[in-house]
């Protein structure tokens, strides 16, 4: 390969890419951190004058920091976003476009993973979004003859003349693989160097050469995007430590973005690090009872929704947690001696934690004779010292997280740095293709986890798609993984859910009877865990499955699901018996010594908010909830208004409302104040 050309002007970069190509541009970008946003919103400029030259741009999970907004959201948001991405955070000029639906004709945007619910009413977004597993995303870039790849990258510290595709090694090697295999020209590939990007080495790099172009801007540098850490609720933390009685020493760990994840490796971290303190977690929660470290907690005292019982007119009383339903293993549930070997493709906050502690630390090689032996236990002197030199105890595809997570990976010993690999999507997200058999012996025990917004009472999840067909986010990889969990002989597929939602001052289900829109089909259902306990459904009947889902729902909700099963035929006659014990309050109560103890903080895995912005994201989280509907709101603005004045200067202070000024401001002010007293009740 010859040398690169180099610039330093991104508008010379952009020259260079219209001049080596010939008609329509049809460009790839790496999804999130890897986007080179100065480099496209540059090319977006060139391509809104040229207007003879149509620009398709194929990528997905464009980040863009919140608005400011209005009123008391307005007033938090903008001086947290100010500081934490910083005023000069190069905002995608199609993603403004797009929010607008004033995006140019001859310019399309094509994406198979969204920002979460950020693109709702974005009418070019919803038409073109591409429903595709992340393995497939590939294969669809040669169908659409992708003719340039734009990519952020990081420049070697050392000095040498690699370059690290660092958060985004997960479709770039696979696409310009795919496009060359369809006889198609290889792509021209252009790299922006960002010194903000973390080096990766191994088999993130790449010789200069593998770039057709090379631009180093000068600075400043803006910040990387870094995704702000949220509090964890008491209900993400009972599905976090249901999740957590799953998983195996020795075993796999793959796990998605999102409270949910960041309660479960707060409850693994806890497992490994305070055993005792963990275990009175998980009896309070009830699984286990007073079961020591080194029993099986499997049998009838796992994952049971508290108490609820029905009576079956055919066969006596019956009881949902009995022996068909809830019955996923539960493994013993000591701290992590030989560790967790993590392959996800995505690398987050919760690892960097797990890493920390000591628990992700089992380490794999690309060598299949030894983890062979490994597996069957006649390893060697010789072998054990080459797995634990050359081995690795973290995969993934592509990393997102925190300002500090990114400090992590900067920071990272060699000797630690050398256990992290990024790699293909097509070898983190499947089996098939590689060295399926050497794989399967690295993957063992595997659980793979992941969200969803909602579940059928038959199994089916709903992870993406609203019922009218606009797409929150998409399918990224939770498919891959779904299957993949079928495909090895002991692993299984985990989806996490809250049980209820409120809209509209409304309490709905999240375990529904049906939905318009399915993300993973129900015959490839298997574990569904929500804040009440645990369902495993793979291989039941459809009778089995209603009850299991029934039996993790929330109370006020299990009812009017069994009624829809028996109304369908999935369920025989039932007189319900309901104790009503799946409710917030019991949760809450149940949790709360812990919370009062500081062993379940507020924001298990770091904040990057301040002391006084986590009050007032209770304060204001209170105040979203007590406004959701007309007369709420009403009733809510009352209150505050013959409420006393708010004590808490530091926060009134932060909300610039400390000297409110106008009927408005005051209104504000009491709002607020009578926020942060309710949060703190």
């Amino acid at each position: 390969m010859n040398e690169p050309a180099r610039f330093q002007s991104l508008a010379e970069a952009v020259d260079f890419l219209y001049d080596r190509l010939d008609g329509a541009l049809h460009v790839g970008a790496p999804l999130g951190l890897g986007k080179p946003h100065r480099l496209l919103n540059a090319l977006y400029e060139r391509a809104e004058r040229e207007t003879r030259r149509p620009l398709h741009l194929y990528t997905a999970l464009s980040l863009d920091p919140p608005g400011a907004g209005k009123g008391l959201e307005g007033r938090f948001i903008g001086p947290f976003a100010q500081r934490h991405f910083g005023d000069d955070f190069p905002r995608l000029r199609y993603v403004q476009a797009l929010k607008r639906n004033a995006l140019p004709g001859h310019i399309e945007i094509e994406e198979f993973y969204l920002q979460s619910g950020s693109l709702l009413n974005a009418s070019a977004t919803q038409r073109r979004y591409a429903s595709l597993n992340y393995t497939h995303v590939a294969r669809a870039l040669a169908d659409r003859g992708v003719n340039a790849i734009v990519q952020k990258v990081a420049a070697d510290p050392a000095g040498g003349t690699r370059l690290s595709l660092s958060c985004n090694t997960d479709l770039t090697f696979d696409a310009v693989d795919a496009i060359v295999a369809r006889g198609l020209p290889r792509p021209l590939l252009i790299a922006e160097v960002d010194p903000q990007l973390p080096w990766l080495g191994g088999s993130a790099t790449v010789e200069a050469s593998f770039f057709d172009a090379v631009v180093t801007p000068p600075g400043p540098h803006p910040k990387l995007f870094g995704l702000p850490r949220q509090p964890v609720s008491d209900a993400d933390y009972a599905i976090g430590f249901y999740a957590s009685t799953l998983v195996r020493d020795g075993g796999t760990l793959q796990i998605g973005i999102g409270t949910l994840a960041d309660a479960l490796c707060h409850a693994l971290a806890l497992r490994h690090t305070d055993n005792a303190a963990y275990l009175r977690v998980i009896e309070a929660l009830g699984v286990g009872g007073t079961a020591s470290v080194e029993d099986d907690l499997s049998g009838r005292s796992n994952a049971k929704a508290p108490g609820e019982r029905f009576v079956d007119t055919a066969s006596g009383e019956g009881d949902l947690t009995g022996h068909r339903n809830a019955k996923a293993p539960v493994a013993p549930l000591g701290s992590f001696q030989v560790g967790l070997f993590g392959c996800s493709e995505m690398i987050n906050e919760g690892f960097r934690r797990l890493v920390e502690v000591g628990v992700i630390k089992r380490k794999v090689v690309d060598d299949l004779e030894l983890m062979r032996r490994v597996h069957d236990g006649t390893a060697g002197a010789e072998d054990l010292q080459r797995l634990d030199r050359e081995g690795e105890f973290l995969q993934g595809g592509f990393y997102l997280g925190s300002p500090d997570f990114y400090d992590w990976l900067r920071h990272m010993p060699a000797d630690q740095q050398r256990g992290v690999s990024m790699r293909r999507i097509s070898e983190v997200n499947e089996l098939y293709g590689g060295n399926e058999t050497l794989e399967r012996l690295q993957r063992r025990d595997a659980r793979f986890f992941n969200s969803c917004m909602m579940a059928t009472a038959l199994g089916a999840a709903v992870s993406d798609t609203l019922d009218d067909g606009r797409v929150v986010s998409g399918v990224g990889g939770q498919y891959n993984f779904v299957a993949m969990a079928h495909a090895l002989p002991d692993a299984r597929s985990v989806l996490m859910l809250r049980a209820s939602r409120e809209s509209a001052g409304e309490v709905r289900s999240n375990v529904v009877w049906n939905y318009a829109q399915t993300t993973i089909p129900r015959h490839l259902r298997d574990i569904y865990i929500t804040e009440y306990g645990i369902a495993d459904l793979r291989g039941k009947t459809d009778e089995d499955c209603v009850l299991a889902m029934t039996a993790v729902a929330d109370s006020r909700h299990q009812f009017g699901l069994m009624k829809a099963a028996m109304d369908h035929g999935k369920l025989k006659l039932f007189q319900p018996r309901l104790s009503g014990r799946n409710t917030p309050e019991r949760l809450r109560a149940a949790l709360a010594p812990f919370r009062r103890e500081g062993v379940l903080p507020d924001y298990p895995l770091g904040s990057d908010f301040t002391e006084v912005e986590q009050r007032l994201v209770k304060a204001l989280g209170w105040l979203k909830a007590n406004t959701a509907t007309r007369g709420a709101k009403v009733r809510t603005v009352l209150r505050a208004l013959f409420s006393p004045a708010s004590e808490d200067r530091e926060a009134l202070q932060r909300m610039g409302l400390e000297a409110p000024s106008g009927f408005g401001e005051r209104v504000e002010a009491k709002l607020v104040g009578l926020g942060l007293r309710s949060a703190s009740e």
